[in-house]
């Protein structure tokens, strides 16, 4: 049984926003202060990633685990460490959590094949203990996109012939 009323329950229901939450902003605060510069919120791309960089072509979706079902099988119906389905009206929760999970799978396809790489980046992962290690996994791999994507050559050194033989150093006689 809920422990609030219904006019409760609303209200801290409509409190929840899509946008400028907080994990969110620890991802842009990072990202900008590392030098990624971004779009918010496109529009007119699939799932309206929270952050676009069109320079990487890459879209970063910031998930909540409990919104977006982190971790939880689906199958057993059983909660994660980050993520606890809630015992009250459960199967709305799960058909809830099930559709969010195949919606997410469907927009990151989507993008996919409109050419577009999609990073993933859950509500956990920027705990205190791990923010530090998950923002520059976030730079590192934006930074791979990059050079994947833009041909950076690897020049191997030329062997020459002359590097194979002895040389005499200057010093030497002949």
């Amino acid at each position: 049984m809920d422990r609030l009323t219904a006019q409760q329950r609303h209200k801290n229901m409509a409190a929840i926003r899509s946008k400028d939450t907080k994990p969110e902003m620890i991802v842009r605060r990072g990202l900008w202060k590392r030098g990624f510069r971004y779009r918010l919120n496109h529009k007119r791309l699939p799932g309206h990633p929270d952050l676009v960089l069109r320079k990487y072509r890459t879209c970063i979706f910031v998930n909540g685990c409990f919104w977006h079902g982190h971790l939880v099988d689906m199958q057993a119906l059983e909660n994660s460490t980050c993520c606890k389905i809630p015992n009250t009206n459960r199967d709305f929760w799960v058909a809830k959590i099930r559709r969010n999970k195949e919606r997410d799978r469907e927009e990151q396809r989507t993008l996919a094949e409109m050419g577009w790489h999609c990073i993933t980046v859950w509500e956990c992962e920027l705990k205190p203990q791990k923010r530090e290690e998950t923002l520059d996994s976030i730079a590192f791999t934006l930074n791979h996109i990059w050079l994947q994507d833009h041909g950076a050559k690897s020049i191997p050194y030329p062997n020459m012939e002359e590097e194979d033989m002895q040389m005499p150093m200057a010093a030497e006689d002949y």
